[in-house]
């Protein structure tokens, strides 16, 4: 059974800015309340995971994660109010993407 995809992201200047993928990294870094968490939890190494909040911040011009610094405590790190409301923004954007492509794609392939 053929079956359509997507991968919704948003660029600037040809470069990815946000993706799908990224914010649930943000997401992950909210719950797990460090990077090193968040990388865990989504299987990929720590490095990528900064480098990718790194080009985040870096390309949208705005600071996304407050660190601390370990201690007796450790570290930590914390959303700031821009990441959650680009989380938020993003989700409302993409919300019913998947049924208008799975609803365009019956138009256009629908046997019959």
């Amino acid at each position: 059974m053929i079956v359509p995809k997507y991968n919704l992201w948003l660029e600037r200047d040809g470069k990815v800015a946000l993706s799908a993928w990224r914010i649930c990294l943000l997401e992950a870094i909210e719950e797990m309340g460090s990077i090193t968490a968040a990388a865990v939890m989504m299987e990929v190494p720590y490095r990528r995971a900064w480098q990718r909040l790194h080009e985040m911040e870096e390309r949208l011009g705005i600071p996304l994660v407050k660190t601390e610094i370990g201690g007796v405590g450790g570290g930590g790190a914390k959303l700031t109010p821009k990441a959650r409301d680009l989380i938020a923004r993003f989700h409302r954007f993409a919300d019913g993407l998947e049924n208008e492509i799975e609803a365009r794609y019956q138009r256009t392939f629908a046997e019959g």
